[in-house]
């Protein structure tokens, strides 16, 4: 009797202890351990922190909650937390997987980020070092966006209402916004109150009726090329940010001439700002200028 009762309380014991290593072993896959986060569908691939790669590329990287933006002075990638669908280049995107959220931070799938960045990835699992191909043979061959002639011209999709013959309207209208805030991947002025360089330039052009894409890359391609000699107020000025592509063909910032010599745009502190176009840094980096 003794001995009966002993074996049922070992076999509970054993149950009992069986029960919680299952149990912490499923918690343990369901958790999503951080680094040694795995792919469904490919268990060598370890899953990569959206910070590794926007470091592995020198990209700005701001984190809204769910919602990751990348990009130089504007924001080139979108993901969200839980959801496939994603911004690539300004255009959107589905995603093998959904980025996740973990311990605070954002992850992505290899091949996800692999579409999301249109290009391909390596990881060192030994280092945890990302390697990233060139983002211009990515997007768009050899320079992603090639800036056109000054002969050739596209207007894309504009929608041209009441551009002012006297541009000094779009000046004095750009020049309300001095001192108004710089933020990465800006939402509406209406409700952010704050400007990055492509939302700056194109809530001033929407104003006056005319639609802009919102990536600097993107309006770099609308419109046609002026030269130094002939530009005019209200044209844009697209910028190149070195070593970001080695190319250098991909406009990083963009700025709006005002005449005399300056340029008004929003870069950092104090934000919205006006510099000058033939002197200093700027005038190093100028890439093209056009006219919409």
């Amino acid at each position: 009797m003794n001995s009966s009762r002993m074996k049922t309380t070992a076999l509970c014991l054993l149950l009992f202890l069986l029960t919680g290593i299952l149990n912490a072993c499923g918690d343990a896959s369901n958790g999503y351990t951080a680094q040694s986060l795995r792919e469904a569908h490919n268990t060598q691939n370890t899953w990569l922190q959206m910070n590794q790669l926007a470091d592995s590329l020198n990209l700005r990287l701001v984190s809204r909650k769910n919602l990751i933006q990348m990009g130089y002075t504007d924001p080139i990638f979108e993901v969200t937390a839980g959801r496939k669908e994603a911004l690539s280049f300004g255009k959107q995107v589905m995603l093998p997987d959904a980025p996740i959220r973990h311990d605070g931070w954002v992850y992505i799938s290899p091949r996800s980020a692999e579409a999301l960045l249109q290009t391909s990835i390596q990881r060192d699992e030994a280092t945890g070092k990302v390697s990233v191909s060139s983002l211009e043979q990515a997007h768009g061959g050899s320079g992603a966006t090639e800036i056109e002639s000054e002969s050739e011209s596209d207007t894309g999709q504009i929608r041209i209402l009441s551009l002012p013959s006297d541009r000094s309207e779009m000046v004095s209208y750009a020049k309300r916004f001095l001192g108004v805030p710089y933020e990465f991947g800006a939402g509406d002025y209406s409700t952010s109150k704050t400007f990055d360089c492509s939302s700056f330039t194109q809530h001033i052009y929407d104003h006056f009726g005319v639609d802009l894409p919102r990536l600097a890359r993107d309006q770099a391609q609308r419109g046609s090329a002026v030269s130094r000699s002939s530009l005019k107020a209200g044209d844009l000025i697209f910028f190149t940010v070195p070593g970001r592509f080695s190319s250098d063909k991909i406009p990083g910032h963009v700025g709006m001439y005002i005449g005399d010599g300056k340029f008004i745009h929003t870069w950092g502190d104090p934000g919205v700002q006006i510099s000058p176009l033939d002197s200093g840094y700027w005038n190093e980096q100028i890439l093209s200028m056009r006219r919409i």
